[in-house]
């Protein structure tokens, strides 16, 4: 199937679903964004600074970008022109310093607190009571160019999807408290941000409001340099 298809085929499956469609454009050529975008697709995830900088400037102006990946507070600059939301919040000094680049540009920018939910070391995000612990300081309250909007979390890469539904279950049930305890008057608060290719149906079983496709969308082919060149 094509680009096309795919998006099409998924925007058929999640109809009457309340749920966004990211499609994970990193590694895949501009030409390949295109296609998705030429179907209708505006929201695109990207996981590095530098490459998400060198698409915008050759894309259309009308795409949502979202950066999904590990952030570096030295990176916040760069991206805070046009950044549609920020998925990947791990801490209060790299919320503080979107905080201070959106303002500069007059923005506000949309954040995901990332949750860390998985059996795996290696991946980031705030646990639990890290991340009340975060919204519980005085601080946060001050920060006027950022929003708030939800929470992300990336599952355990594993083929047990028992495990996977618990970790989403986990992650949906931690996300109605903090928006009862933190945000039960703020309807910005609504976006809960888990499932990716390999287990977006189980996420959004789950409640999930935002999947992240690459493949699904992209197609399981050989990956092409991004550039035309």
């Amino acid at each position: 199937m094509s680009i096309a298809d795919n998006i099409k085929s998924l925007k058929n499956e999640t109809a009457g679903k309340k749920v966004s469609l990211i499609a994970v454009s990193k590694t895949k050529p501009v030409e390949d964004i295109k296609q998705a975008y030429d179907a209708g697709q505006r929201l695109f995830g990207e996981n590095m600074v530098q490459e998400l900088l060198e698409k915008h400037e050759h894309l259309p102006a009308d795409i949502q970008w979202h950066l999904i990946g590990h952030l570096q507070s030295n990176k916040v600059k760069y991206i805070a022109p046009f950044i549609g939301m920020i998925q990947s919040v791990d801490s209060l000094k790299l919320l503080q310093e979107i905080n201070k680049h959106a303002a500069k540009h007059k923005r506000v920018i949309d954040c995901l607190l990332q949750i860390y939910i998985a059996d795996e070391e290696t991946k980031y995000g705030l646990g639990f009571d890290e991340a009340i612990e975060l919204l519980r300081n005085e601080e946060v309250s001050e920060l006027n160019n950022i929003r708030i909007r939800g929470l992300m979390g990336i599952a355990t890469n594993t083929d047990n999807e028992k495990q996977i539904k618990d970790e989403y279950y986990e992650l949906k049930t931690f996300f109605d408290g903090i928006k009862q305890s933190f945000f039960r008057k703020d309807a910005a608060f609504d976006t809960l941000s888990m499932g990716m290719s390999s287990d977006y149906k189980v996420a959004i079983e789950q409640g999930s409001t935002m999947v992240r496709l690459g493949s699904t969308i992209f197609g399981q082919r050989v990956i092409k340099h991004w550039k035309n060149n």
